[in-house]
């Protein structure tokens, strides 16, 4: 299938010959007024045998998990569980007592941690104690006045953090392997996907031909079967790590840290201490993903192309390919 859009310039090392203007050229222009009937009908793009396969298909792994814990096999599980869940929660007890002890240790928790302002004198907010990872005594909304609303607040905070360092890797991963030549994608800039997408491009997962879900349908196609993915985690959240003892799954810890084996495959929290540092280095490179985001944005808007061809720009020549070279240009 060829591209809807041009591959950047030196995006691969045997393209090496001077592009015209992207996007903006005017054989683009007319390219998509001719091809703006075709983006405008496969918003909803699907027969209804397609979106019924594919609203079935994303309903799959929810549906699944409320028959299994409907059946005899959930309540086999069950009763499982409560013979094993006292001694599971006494163990959660003592390990969350040594995580304790090891916070109060740790130079990353309490009143001489680490501030935001470092040596300089500073008064900082006393309801910031120190108690949770990545608190630097920075506060100056007065954002976390409000213990409960603290706690809320620090619980989005790690979900966006996540979200964030997840997204960034889909940012660089696909754009990388494209340009290794180990993966070729439709599309592999993050921010022209969607834009392909409304053009009418069949998406592969993955880059594996073939492999559409929901790739070849339209853009509410696949908004409601992300949807439909998003319920049976979004539920399990909502009501807590409990909600997946009907399936005879007991989770040691908390919503922000659920622990057991689902969460927590290679045993990382097994020591009290490095899993308490493993909190804060958690938090302080999700905030870095949710600041690079905003980097991410801005070069789109502003070069028009995808993260690691502006640092191959930038690193081919850094006098001309910098932040303040772009603003001139503007």
């Amino acid at each position: 299938m060829s591209l809807l859009l041009p591959r950047l310039p030196s995006l691969h090392p045997t393209c090496r010959q001077p592009q015209e203007a992207y996007l903006f050229s005017c054989s683009h222009r007319r390219r998509d007024r001719s091809r703006s009937a075709i983006g405008a009908s496969v918003v909803v793009r699907a027969s209804w045998e397609e979106l019924a396969g594919v609203l079935i298909f994303s309903a799959i792994p929810f549906t699944a998990v409320k028959a299994v814990a409907n059946s005899s096999v959930g309540e086999r599980l069950r009763r499982r569980l409560e013979e094993t869940k006292k001694g599971a929660e006494e163990s959660s007890s003592r390990f969350k007592a040594l995580t304790r002890q090891a916070r109060e240790a740790s130079i990353w928790y309490g009143r001489d941690r680490p501030r935001w302002l470092g040596p300089i004198p500073y008064e900082y907010p006393s309801h910031l104690t120190g108690e949770y990872p990545g608190d630097y005594g920075f506060d100056v909304a007065g954002l976390g006045k409000d213990p409960v609303a603290f706690q809320k607040n620090f619980n989005y905070e790690i979900l966006h953090a996540r979200w964030a360092m997840l997204a960034s890797l889909g940012v660089i991963i696909p754009e990388l392997l494209d340009y290794l030549g180990i993966v070729h994608f439709v599309e592999p800039v993050w921010w022209r996907v969607g834009y392909a997408k409304l053009q009418g491009d069949t998406l592969d997962y993955l880059g594996i031909p073939g492999l559409h879900i929901a790739g070849s349908q339209g853009v509410l196609v696949i908004a409601i079967c992300q949807a439909l993915l998003m319920v049976g985690p979004e539920y399990a959240r909502y009501c807590g790590i409990e909600a997946l003892e009907p399936l005879g799954i007991y989770l040691p810890g908390d919503i922000n840290y659920p622990g057991g084996f689902l969460f927590d495959p290679l045993g990382l929290s097994k020591d009290p201490a490095a899993f308490e540092e493993l909190k804060v280095k958690e938090i302080k490179n999700g905030r870095l993903a949710m600041v690079a985001w905003l980097g991410f944005y801005i070069q789109a808007a502003l070069t028009h192309k995808g993260a690691l061809q502006n640092l191959i720009d930038h690193i081919s020549d850094p006098l001309n390919n910098n932040v303040i070279s772009i603003i001139k240009s503007l």
